[in-house]
């Protein structure tokens, strides 16, 4: 079965808030077996919009990475980001 994966690319305006949704979205995404592979680190933007952090969760499958993202837990900590940062975050089955 192919695995699920929560892909996020952000910038972060205010990073001590934003240190308050890692902490708490942490538990939430281990809880539906994420894992992550990527979260943070250097990058390098070579092609579109500009985002200075990128983060790759890999779950069992597509719909345990739906359901997290979708969990009402999950939502009310996500409001810590989308009041803290920009972000694009992509939902994705892989192969």
């Amino acid at each position: 079965m192919p695995k699920g994966y929560i892909i996020g690319h952000i910038t972060v305006d205010n990073p001590e808030a934003y240190a308050e949704y890692i902490r708490r979205d942490t538990p939430i995404i281990q809880s539906y077996g994420g894992n992550p592979i990527v979260r943070g680190g250097t990058s390098e933007t070579l092609d579109g919009p500009e985002y200075s952090r990128h983060v790759v969760f890999e779950f069992p499958d597509y719909a345990s990475a739906k359901a997290c993202y979708s969990d009402p837990e999950y939502q009310e900590v996500a409001k810590i980001r989308r009041d803290n940062a920009t972000s694009m975050i992509v939902l994705v089955e892989g192969v």
